[in-house]
């Protein structure tokens, strides 16, 4: 039980006063270098947010100013790298933040060696998927994986697949964009295997399926003509690096013959040439009376389903 004279002090005449002055006095020096540490450091966070946001519109303004159909890969690698660097500044700043207002606190930085390393053992066998995110993403990034605007699929922990346009790159995850607009995002640490389907360049593949009795000499020559065609179209033109040309039987079925065409393409724009030239096949097979196997279909490398959008982009629906 406190002494009757600390009761009889904290009721003496001008102790509230003293109290109030003393807060005072530390609200006009640690409290407010505290808070000017505070306001810096979100002003400087803000700062580096604003010049990443601004890359980052200046690179699309660019890109649909220009007459490039995708963006170079070093522009994609370039925008990514922005990205992780303006994070990794952003963390650096919170952690100096917290350095100095511990110090204005009095609290010693070197008597926090103990406790500290009891924290990061723990936060080593806690948060070791952090850990494990941030340097899978340091090489992502090092070594060119993918990056802003590249169409992959990666495959993560437990043989899940996951496919998209790349929206966001950093050290810890990826954001990727589907075809239905769903936003995934991956930890980096979790991604067993990367494909990236827009490196460079691409390849529609498109396999087509007739009856085993079709004249194979007369299919092929009809896909010759269709890719030639395809090919000078100038709508497709651009997105085409040589026409597309049949590779010849790939498969033999009893009631089925496949025959499979493949073209380069620009990057990620593959997904796009194949739905259209599928249209172009069946119809020009149709004309020689040539019809698609009973029960297979036209089938492609793969890609996010056209939506009617596409379709009338691309003028299917005339």
């Amino acid at each position: 039980m406190p002494a009757p004279d600390v009761w009889v002090a904290a009721f003496q005449d001008g102790a509230t006063d003293a109290v109030l002055g003393r807060f005072y006095r530390w609200a006009a020096t640690s409290g407010l270098e505290i808070l000017i540490w505070i306001l810096g450091g979100l002003l400087v966070i803000r700062c580096i947010r604003w010049f990443a946001e601004r890359y980052a519109a200046r690179a699309e303004a660019q890109f649909h100013t220009s007459d490039l159909i995708v963006q170079t890969e070093d522009t994609k690698h370039r925008r990514a790298l922005v990205d992780v660097v303006a994070w990794t500044l952003i963390v650096a700043v919170g952690i100096i933040v917290i350095i100095r207002i511990l110090v204005i606190f009095g609290i010693p930085i070197t008597g926090l060696t103990g406790p500290g390393a009891v924290i990061g053992a723990a936060l080593g066998f806690g948060a070791q998927r952090v850990v494990q995110d941030v340097l899978a993403g340091f090489f992502v990034v090092a070594e060119k994986q993918y990056g802003y605007g590249d169409v992959v699929s990666l495959t993560v922990t437990g043989n899940g697949l996951a496919e998209g346009t790349v929206e966001d790159v950093t050290l810890r995850m990826t954001k990727l964009r589907t075809a239905e607009g769903e936003v995934i995002t991956v930890p980096n640490g979790q991604i067993v295997k990367a494909t990236n389907l827009s490196k460079d360049w691409a390849r529609a593949v498109i396999d087509v399926p007739v009856p085993s009795e079709a004249d194979i000499a007369l299919v092929n020559e009809t896909l010759g003509r269709v890719g030639e065609d395809f090919y000078h179209n100038p709508h497709w033109h651009d997105l085409l690096l040589d026409a597309p040309s049949p590779l010849g039987v790939t498969n033999l079925e009893l009631d089925s013959v496949t025959v499979r065409v493949v073209t380069r393409t620009l990057p990620g724009k593959q997904f796009d040439v194949s739905r259209a030239l599928r249209v172009k096949i069946v119809q020009s097979l149709a004309r020689e009376g040539i019809t698609v196997a009973p029960g297979h279909q036209i089938r492609s490398g793969g890609g996010p389903p056209a939506t009617h959008t596409d379709q009338v982009a691309r003028g299917d629906d005339e």
